[in-house]
């Protein structure tokens, strides 16, 4: 299982991933699902994925094979990152054609970015390779376990939400999924790129043991407790019956 956040504010980008591919009684596997690509002062991505891994794995590297080649279409040439997810998508169909499709050859992708000359833009790329952008309204996208997550992302998000803020938000978000749901867990990858500076953003990569991760654990459930703790208590009938 797989769980991806991309949010869209006025400051900029965050993208957090985590990195389990497989979570079994005696197995545990792990695989980046996060890559950034660009050319610092005239375009950066970032890329996440979700579903099965050999599409995602043959993406990826059909991607860079035609980066290298400086084929016609690449993601250093795509004018928009609407265009770029549009690419992406087309790159999907494609990989999962050469399985013979199906279900379980399904992926999903993140595309955020930002190329000179236009805006800076966050996309979710479906597995039949047509795609939606965030909005003022909902500014976040989600691919993978997403239900657990979302909670806090609807409480805290907007677009005038600081960037540094709504990378912890992504953070509570991804540790939350991971409370619930053994399938999603660390390393966990987090990119934080402002918008406008056309340079690879700040990242931080977490692994299981990582202090800080605990300490948003700790910190998160005992403020819970606490605010549950305060809230007004219910005001029951007098005679206590239906």
């Amino acid at each position: 299982m797989t769980y991806c956040v991309a949010i869209h504010v006025n400051a900029g980008l965050i993208l957090v991933s985590d990195s389990r591919t497989n979570a079994g009684v005696d197995s545990v596997s792990t695989h980046s699902k996060m890559r950034s690509y660009g050319i610092p002062g005239q375009r950066q991505f970032v890329i996440c994925c979700s579903g099965n891994l050999a599409t995602t794995q043959g993406v990826f590297a059909q991607l860079e094979r035609e980066l290298h080649e400086r084929a016609p279409q690449s993601l250093f040439n795509v004018s928009t990152v609407h265009e770029a997810a549009g690419y992406i998508g087309q790159l999907s169909r494609k990989e999962q054609e050469k399985t013979g499709g199906g279900p379980v050859f399904e992926a999903s992708f993140l595309v955020g970015g930002e190329v000179l000359g236009a805006t800076c833009r966050s996309y979710m790329v479906y597995p039949e390779g047509n795609f939606i952008e965030s909005s003022n309204q909902v500014p976040f996208l989600q691919i993978g376990e997403s239900k657990y997550g979302k909670p806090i992302l609807d409480r805290v998000i907007a677009m005038d939400t600081p960037l540094d803020q709504a990378a912890l938000c992504a953070l509570v978000s991804m540790d939350g999924t991971m409370r619930s749901n053994i399938t999603v867990g660390p390393p966990i990858e987090l990119i934080a790129y402002r918008a406008g500076s056309l340079q690879l953003g700040r990242y931080k990569r977490f692994e299981e043991d990582d202090d800080y991760l605990r300490l948003i654990k700790r910190s998160w459930n005992k403020e819970i407790k606490v605010a549950f703790a305060r809230l007004p208590e219910i005001e029951w009938e007098a005679n206590g019956a239906l």
